[in-house]
């Protein structure tokens, strides 16, 4: 399995907190989607995958279409994605998805979170480059599926990392410009798409001491908590890589 898989998977549990978080954040990525591209499903491919990861969290029907009625709503908030770059203890490097109707409250919130844990927070481009941006796929196969011929299949989609979970389920990695191209081709072939996502995965990880991963966990805590903040990468390596 791939490296950016196995990232994935280590950090699975660590994000987003606990149920009521994870849905609204969804939410919000669904009211960023809604503006964007439209209400209808049908032709908005961003909100047609955001639904289903809200399926594949057990988020209830009734939170999308909530999302989706404050989305068109003249006096919702209008959210806005911004990527916040910076270092924590240890020189380990951060970036940090938001979605956030008010910048000067989020940077001034993620300010003071590095400050307080020993970081800085940085300008644009200061640590993006220490990270490869990915997409990522979860979908379903019959049963009976040759894995062999599929990932043969999928490379010319820009695959390239391919890794059945069960005798069902295949989740394929490959760089975020191909998401859109890698998603049209699983509809048009009749796969059911579990999830989809964007990932950061660093290209070099830094191993630190228990007390460094400590302080590590710390900050990644802080800014998890924030309502504002999606997701949270950085490029300690994590337990389960050692």
């Amino acid at each position: 399995m791939g490296r950016a898989f196995e990232y994935r998977k280590a950090r699975k549990l660590k994000r987003w907190g606990n149920m009521a978080r994870t849905f609204t954040k969804i939410g919000k990525e669904i009211e960023i989607a809604v503006k964007s591209g439209g209400p209808d499903p049908t032709a908005n491919v961003r909100l047609r995958i955001l639904i289903q990861n809200a399926k594949a969290e057990n988020m209830p029907k009734e939170n999308v279409e909530r999302a989706i009625k404050r989305a068109i709503s003249k006096d919702t908030s209008d959210y806005k994605e911004v990527v916040y770059e910076g270092y924590g203890p240890h020189g380990i490097a951060f970036l940090v998805e938001t979605a956030t109707d008010n910048t000067n409250r989020t940077v001034a919130s993620m300010r003071m979170y590095f400050n307080k844990c020993g970081g800085a927070l940085g300008t644009s481009s200061s640590v993006a480059f220490m990270f490869e941006h990915k997409c990522s796929f979860k979908f379903r196969v019959p049963a009976g599926t040759d894995f062999e011929e599929l990932e043969l299949n999928m490379i010319d989609t820009g695959v390239d990392d391919f890794c059945p979970e069960d005798e069902t389920t295949v989740t394929v990695e490959a760089p975020y410009e191909q998401f859109g191209t890698i998603q049209k081709w699983l509809e048009d072939n009749g796969f059911e798409i579990v999830s989809g996502e964007s990932l950061r995965v660093p290209t070099d990880t830094k191993e630190l001491d228990a007390e460094g991963r400590e302080s590590i966990e710390k900050l990644v805590e802080k800014l998890e908590e924030d309502d504002d903040v999606v997701n949270v990468y950085h490029n300690m390596k994590e337990a389960d890589e050692e």
